[in-house]
């Protein structure tokens, strides 16, 4: 070939065409700092900060925000504009409802709540310390969830409900057709049974979860709903006096025994070698490993600025850190695998057993203040973040694993931005809530509890009732979860709940006999659709009675 040649461009032979094409474009996630996208995040992020205060403080409640942020973003997609058009992409929507939840929970769970505890108990010097302590462990909370997500410990199979709930809700109004008008008879349905006063979100997630851990989660609100009943009789005179369950602190033991095991089961996941257990066991054993330290110096930190120094002696001081650190850490795990089989999370009554065990082994009452609010802060965003990462997995179904690490990524961004708009607003706003005497009425709780203290009987009780707590949890294994979910069902009062959870798993059964195995996607759509349609009721009932309140 001359020179000539090789610069007019003909050769000898012509070139392959296949060679010649262009490689397709792999398809890229939407980023979240994308400016249509990030003003959008930040608004509805103000937005389900405030809102989730406003409520939790009024109603004692945090509504689940996260299916509004999907519908705002749906709404904006249908404005005939080319400014909006942006709005349209599943992935977007997915940022914008994986922000408000995170904000909501955030600003009310992991922030405003914990700060009120010391408030509550007359010691208002203790808000800043507590509140850079929640802060740092809000943050935290989510990092851990982002990592573990996807492994052995909290696969991306598991049930999440109110995950299923947002994609299936995102899915249908994206795509319409069929699955729009199933999911429309759920929320229609989800809708009229919340107006009724049934926790259809319990109904919808008899649908999704595992068959077994919600059996037992269903069976517990049933014998805490009805122990006064079934135990008032002189037989269970002397091991449960008028029948209450509660007053014997059997769930709080259960779920202590159950609870220990539950983080002896997931030990193997840790402790095993690298060449055995691949890239995902290591990133178990790293996070964890991270996670505790971070706990501890946390801690540390929140035991300094709250003045522990000079009131505890050193030796007390270091057990404060470590456990509050372990508490943290294992009310996170335990709120985490609960939600992730039920989308029901016992986080308060987890945070009251580490503090029953705080007093136990006694701490002064500053420190308890310090320990119940650092340790309620763990946990609600852990498990919300859980519930988003789910959808957005849902939604990038048939893309690539590169596709899927990215959304993640850009989702776990979304929250961070969440969080720091929920640490402002709460930094700006938590003194006009106490002067107002708008606190979180289950600080109210955790200080009286610190006030009574614990008795002997109290302390045998925990620990007999750990003991079928943890052979429960040993029989069902790590996948089922017996132990902790029966525990949670007992925690929680609500025997409409239990009701709710088996006629859910009945009809469930009967759906799967008289349907082929593709049928269970339009049970499941249908399923999203009921507890996104609690959801939207709840959300709307809230404020509606809240600015009913406020008037």
């Amino acid at each position: 070939m001359t020179t000539q040649e090789l610069t007019s461009g003909t050769a000898s032979a012509p070139a392959d065409p296949a060679a010649a094409a262009p490689e397709p474009a792999v398809p890229r996630h939407p980023r979240v700092i994308a400016p249509a996208t990030l003003i959008l995040v930040l608004i509805m992020s103000v937005f389900g900060g405030i809102i989730g205060m406003q409520i939790l403080t009024t109603l004692g409640i945090t509504p689940n925000t996260s299916i509004v942020g999907a519908l705002a973003a749906m709404a904006l997609a249908r404005i005939p504009l080319r400014l909006f058009r942006h709005y349209r992409s599943t992935h977007v929507q997915n940022l914008v409802q994986s922000a408000i939840s995170s904000a909501t929970f955030g600003a009310a769970n992991s922030l405003l709540l914990p700060i009120g505890i010391p408030y509550v108990l007359g010691r208002p010097d203790l808000v800043l310390p507590m509140f850079v302590g929640v802060g740092a462990a809000m943050l935290l909370d989510g990092f851990l969830l982002y990592r573990l997500y996807g492994s052995a410990m909290f696969p991306a199979e598991g049930a999440w409900p109110p995950g299923v709930a947002a994609a299936e809700a995102i899915r249908a109004g994206d795509e319409g057709g069929r699955s729009a008008v199933i999911l429309g008879l759920g929320i229609g349905c989800g809708a009229a049974g919340s107006w009724l006063g049934i926790p259809m979100s319990a109904f919808g997630s008899a649908f999704i979860g595992n068959i077994w851990a919600l059996s037992m989660f269903g069976l517990g609100l049933l014998l805490r709903g009805y122990s006064g009943v079934l135990f008032s009789g002189p037989a269970f005179a002397d091991i449960l006096p008028r029948g209450d369950l509660a007053a014997a602190f059997v769930p709080h033991g259960l779920m202590v025994g159950a609870g220990l095991m539950a983080l002896v089961q997931m030990l193997p996941h840790i402790v095993k070698k690298p060449a055995a257990a691949g890239g995902g066991a290591i990133d178990i054993r790293r996070t964890l490993g991270f996670g505790s330290l971070a706990y501890v110096a946390i801690a540390a930190v929140i035991a300094v600025a709250g003045g522990l120094l000079t009131e505890m002696p050193l030796g007390l001081l270091l057990a404060f850190v470590l456990y509050a650190a372990l508490a943290a850490l294992i009310h996170e795990l335990i709120v985490g695998l609960a939600a992730m089989h039920t989308g029901w999370f016992p986080a308060f009554a987890v945070a009251l057993i580490t503090l029953m065990i705080g007093i136990m082994i006694g701490f002064p009452i500053t420190a308890l203040a310090l320990l119940a609010g650092f340790t309620a802060a763990t946990g609600p965003a852990f498990a919300d973040m859980g519930y988003d990462l789910k959808a957005g997995t849902l939604l990038r179904a048939g893309h690539s694993a590169r596709f899927e690490i990215e959304g993640r990524r850009e989702q776990f961004y979304a929250a961070l931005i969440a969080f720091c708009v929920a640490i402002v607003i709460v930094a700006l706003s938590w003194q006009s809530f106490f002067a107002r005497d708008l606190v979180p009425p289950i600080d109210r709780v955790y200080a009286a509890a610190i006030h009574a203290g614990v008795s002997g009987s109290t302390a045998r009780n925990l620990m007999l009732w750990a003991i079928p707590g943890a052979i429960l949890q040993l029989l069902g294994g790590p996948k089922r979860q017996l132990g902790v979910l029966l525990a949670t069902g007992l925690l929680l009062s609500s025997p409409l709940a239990g009701w709710a959870v088996l006629t859910g798993i009945v009809l469930r059964l009967l759906w799967l006999r008289r349907r082929s195995p593709a049928g269970q996607t339009t049970m499941e759509v249908f399923a999203g659709g009921v507890i996104a349609g609690d959801a939207l009721f709840s959300f709307t009932a809230s404020v509606a009675a809240n600015a009913v309140r406020g008037r």
